[in-house]
């Protein structure tokens, strides 16, 4: 292929939720950051990151994406809030700034939220549903709304957790925020469809960005076939499938990539 073929399939990437060493976030930008004709613009909250266990300590953002520092020319970054519904729009435009029109979106950010049926509240419900819900869902009409023409079209990548393959009733904020993601996917992917665009969710199973305890590492050892937890970089691998050109065909789809997870294996 020769030089300009290649800058005319180079992709713009959005990637939400890239704060953390850890997190699959920082594996989707290392692994699009890899090929030289993509560029990535990675949206990260440092505010939210440090409130969480796995969080304290955290570099922040800028230390972390520092670590893909061979690829600055092509890695642009900004910190936003997604309680605030004029985040995304703001998100946008700062990419559009440092790099033009994108035309790849992964919404991969998420806010946890732990929460049975007795304990959870308007707040947590409200909270987890403006970051999970909310925020995917104008991220998507931002992007539809700015989209141009890419010559191998264009592409939307979402992530939810399982929540549709069994109960999860200590984490219901979090449950009902990304099982809507699942449940709306072949309602956006038909939206815009037309525009040349796919949307597909990947469930990613269980997957150790830092959160693990040694009970959960008992549970997965006895119920992933592997024996071990799913990897970031493992989930970062099925994005890049979901971008590359072969991909187009695919839309509409909740991909479930859990490894074999048994969770119903006593």
């Amino acid at each position: 292929m020769s030089t300009s073929d290649q800058q005319g399939r180079r992709r713009t990437v959005l990637v939400t939720g890239v704060g953390r060493r850890q997190g699959i976030g920082f594996a989707i930008a290392r692994r699009l950051l890899g090929d030289e004709t993509t560029r990535v613009f990675a949206q990260s909250c440092d505010g939210y990151d440090v409130t969480e266990p796995w969080g304290v300590g955290t570099a922040g953002a800028k230390k972390v994406l520092a670590e893909l520092s061979t690829a600055t020319d092509r890695l642009g970054h900004l910190d936003v809030d997604f309680v605030d519904p004029a985040a995304p729009a703001a998100l946008f435009d700062a990419a559009e700034a440092g790099f033009g029109a994108t035309d790849s979106l992964v919404v991969n950010h998420a806010r946890s939220q732990l929460g049975d049926l007795a304990s959870m509240t308007v707040r947590t419900l409200d909270l987890t549903w403006a970051v999970n819900g909310r925020a995917s869902l104008l991220l998507v009409q931002e992007f539809a709304q700015r989209y141009g023409r890419h010559p191998d079209g264009g592409r939307v990548v979402l992530f939810t957790s399982g929540q549709g393959q069994g109960p999860m009733p200590t984490e219901i904020p979090y449950a009902v925020s990304k099982g809507a993601i699942a449940a709306i996917t072949s309602t956006l992917a038909d939206s815009v469809i037309e525009r040349g665009i796919t949307v597909n969710t990947i469930n990613p199973g269980p997957t150790d960005t830092g959160w693990a305890t040694g009970d959960l590492n008992e549970f997965v050892g006895r119920h992933m076939p592997r024996g071990r937890w799913n990897t970031p970089d493992e989930a970062a691998a099925v994005v890049a499938m979901l971008l590359s050109p072969d991909s187009g065909s695919i839309t509409g789809q909740v991909i479930g990539a859990e490894g074999g997870f048994r969770r119903f294996t006593p």
